[in-house]
């Protein structure tokens, strides 16, 4: 009876509780011992889609290739293996969300994440989660994902490299709407907190930006801030 009892505790994995296997060896590690691992879960990443198959096999070595034939990424490692660790990632915000459910209200947490390498690529995440931890990661993968080329340009004669935006362009979110100016080169970046970083990220380093509508609604204003960014290669110029 007793050899028959510990067969089923052993096959039970102890009085573990709940799905997959989780409930044995409580004294395992546990929560964040996870971060530690993550480098080994990015060398072992095996790609899905056939642009991730590509960039992984060394096909493709930049992200204008895939701009240029406007192909979707899918996978954040993509961009990981081709801008490499000049992508750095800002949490703007962290706001509390709630919905009214029938037992009271649910709280969520959302992150707004801007990743950029300083050199004409930037992406915006917005993720919202249970926990904070979740919102961020998830904000950042998205971010990843969405990250998008900027055009920039000369205010006057074209000497040295490109320095500001190449004319005047317009984002708009909600009620707020961001203008960009060019500007000329050492007049910094004429912006508000939320732009100035977005606009850092990007690679610009002068500017004039003018704004209007509800800009303490940080996710509009920082949505409309990569709307303008955006534009920037939403018309064709003589070079193309």
């Amino acid at each position: 009876m007793g050899e028959r009892g510990g067969e089923r505790g052993g096959e039970r994995g102890g009085f573990g509780r709940g799905f997959g296997g989780r409930g044995g060896g409580r004294g395992g590690p546990r929560g964040r011992g996870r971060r530690a691992g993550r480098p080994t879960e990015e060398e072992k990443w095996t790609p899905v889609t056939k642009l991730g198959r590509l960039v992984r096999d060394g096909k493709i070595k930049q992200l204008e290739q895939i701009y240029l034939h406007s192909l979707p990424v899918k996978e954040y490692q993509i961009i990981d293996l081709l801008v490499g660790p000049s992508l750095k990632d800002e949490v703007m915000k962290i706001m509390p969300v709630q919905k009214q459910t029938r037992a009271g209200q649910r709280t969520r947490f959302k992150a707004f994440v801007v990743v950029g390498d300083g050199n004409g690529h930037v992406g915006l995440g917005v993720k919202c989660s249970k926990e904070v931890a979740t919102a961020i990661r998830g904000g950042i993968i998205l971010a990843k994902l969405s990250v998008i080329p900027v055009r920039r340009g000369y205010w006057g004669n074209k000497i040295g490299k490109p320095h500001t935006v190449p004319c005047k362009v317009t984002g708009k979110c909600g009620s707020v709407t961001v203008r960009m100016v060019p500007a000329p080169r050492g007049a910094g970046i004429v912006a508000a907190r939320v732009p100035k970083k977005v606009l850092q990220f990007a690679g610009i380093d002068d500017v004039f930006t003018s704004s209007r509508g509800s800009t303490k609604t940080l996710g509009n204003f920082v949505k409309a801030t990569f709307d303008c960014l955006q534009k920037t290669y939403g018309f064709l110029t003589p070079e193309f």
